[in-house]
């Protein structure tokens, strides 16, 4: 093994004196590396974030337009004041069936505690106690 500062071999204690030295450099390094690589993910996070973003604004101009749509269709059966009454009447009811399922799901989450593995973790401490037995699965 040639040194790189004059080409002459170095001794076995020379080298255990450097390993701390290229350890804490390749730590730093690999921080660095870890560092650039979460900048590139996170700047391609906020990007793809953004144009999503504006693909849901141009959906929700979309769905203004389908509905204009449906009442000047409905207009042509009906009068126009009624069509936009029941095109109006149709998205309150489908709002509210979506309210009310999003409600129950929100309902089966509260309280956010993880009640199933608390059980859990207090029937194997009882049978670590020696206080009860462990269920079989």
């Amino acid at each position: 093994m040639a040194d790189l500062q004059g080409g002459r071999k170095r001794s076995l204690l020379q080298l255990f004196a450097d390993v701390p030295v290229l350890v804490r450099e390749l730590v730093a390094g690999e921080i660095e590396l870890l560092k650039q690589e979460m900048i590139r993910k996170l700047k391609a996070l906020g990007i793809g974030g953004g144009l999503i973003l504006g693909a849901v604004v141009i959906l929700l101009f979309f769905i203004g337009v389908l509905l204009t749509a449906a009442v000047l269709a409905l207009s042509l059966v009906l009068q126009g004041w009624l069509s936009a009454l029941i095109v109006a009447a149709a998205l309150l009811v489908i709002a509210a069936i979506i309210g009310l399922i999003g409600y129950r799901k929100l309902k089966q989450g509260i309280p956010p505690v993880p009640t199933e593995t608390i059980h859990g973790l207090r029937k194997d401490l009882n049978v670590i106690k020696g206080v009860g037995k462990r269920d079989k699965i």
